[in-house]
């Protein structure tokens, strides 16, 4: 590798924050010189980034659960990474690691930011690269935590998952077939709905682009639902709501649906369901589980290994490409979780 000293980093800022659906205009393209580690901190070149739903929200200057990307700063993304420099002695040159990288081609981390910025050392053994950032990275973390914590699925439970084929949906309704449940899936296009069911087992998958939503829950989920995990808002999770079962639970991830509305959020209009059948609804945000981390990824990279689980990357090339990538998810496009590889 050349030395550090000739190197160009290429980055992505936030250069206005969007109103609506972000464009390429909300983007900054900069370089700068990829600067030596100080003591105690790691440089890292970033291989893969993960594109999640949640970077929209993180350009609001609103009050949420992490500030808000900053104006002119780096756009927030995690990432898969190779440590070129090292001045901490918990990592060394050649490491593979997981980290919050940004959208730029080297990410330096001083020793004072190592533990907010979560970095680790992975695995490559227990799985590929982009399956670090889906099944075995924070999307699968998510599910994982938000069924089995928050959900408390029991054999026999019906599960319902929106955005069934994304990078979340795809491991909650894995999960719940392992455990004994009934999964059904909702999602965008007949390819999607039949690869949920034919090549991850789901029981049954409703193509909310086709055909009623309600009407398909009615016919495929007969004895009502227990347990709903909500990655879209809107009229479908207004859809669930009316056909939950006493003391269901409803894990609300995200709502897609909504982030790019102009318009206040929309919230659930059947809400008093949740009086009538004594049900709960509880939010998940997977960075309060990070403690617990290397328990879930143990257990889905065994689930891989021997093919009880399945994961799906759908993965773009370039960081120039960046911001019509992202909105892949916004549209629906992507068929697994979104990767932005940034390097070979």
């Amino acid at each position: 590798m050349p030395a550090i000293d000739s190197l160009t980093n290429h980055q992505v800022r936030l250069a206005a924050r969007p109103v609506g659906l972000p464009t390429r205009a909300n983007w900054d393209f900069t370089t700068e010189a990829v600067p030596e580690p100080t003591s105690g901190g790691v440089l890292v070149r970033t291989l893969f980034l993960s594109l999640d739903p949640a970077m929209r929200g993180w350009m609001n200057d609103a009050k949420s659960y992490i500030a808000p990307v900053g104006v002119g700063e780096v756009m927030r993304a995690g990432g898969i990474g190779v440590v070129v420099a090292s001045k901490n002695p918990a990592f060394a040159a050649g490491d593979t690691v997981s980290a919050g990288l940004g959208v730029q081609e080297y990410c330096l981390i001083p020793e004072a930011e190592l533990k907010r910025n979560g970095i680790f050392k992975i695995d490559p053994r227990l799985g590929s690269l982009t399956q670090w950032l889906n099944v075995l990275g924070m999307p699968g973390m998510t599910g994982y935590f938000g069924l089995m914590d928050v959900g408390q699925p029991k054999a026999g439970d019906t599960v319902v998952v929106s955005g069934a084929a994304g990078a979340v949906g795809q491991t909650v309704g894995q999960l719940a077939k392992i455990h004994g449940c009934r999964a059904v899936g909702i999602a965008g296009g007949p390819a999607k709905c039949e690869w949920v069911v034919n090549e991850l087992g789901f029981d049954a998958c409703i193509d909310y682009k086709s055909g009623s939503v309600r009407d398909g829950l009615k016919a495929h989920c007969p004895n009502g639902v227990d347990i709903y995990f909500d990655n879209v808002g809107g009229d479908i999770l207004d859809h669930v709501l009316a056909r939950i079962n006493r003391k269901a639970r409803i894990i609300i991830c995200g709502a897609i649906s909504q982030y790019n509305n102009t318009a206040p959020v929309q919230g659930p209009k059947n809400y008093l369901s949740l009086l009538v059948n004594r049900a709960r609804m509880e939010g998940i945000v997977v960075f309060d589980y990070a403690d617990r981390y290397p328990v879930a990824v143990a257990e889905m990279a065994a689930y891989l290994k021997d093919g009880r689980m399945k994961s799906k990357e759908d993965v773009a090339y370039g960081m120039d490409t960046f911001p019509e990538a992202l909105l892949k998810l916004f549209n629906g496009e992507n068929f697994g979780k979104l990767v932005l590889q940034v390097a070979d």
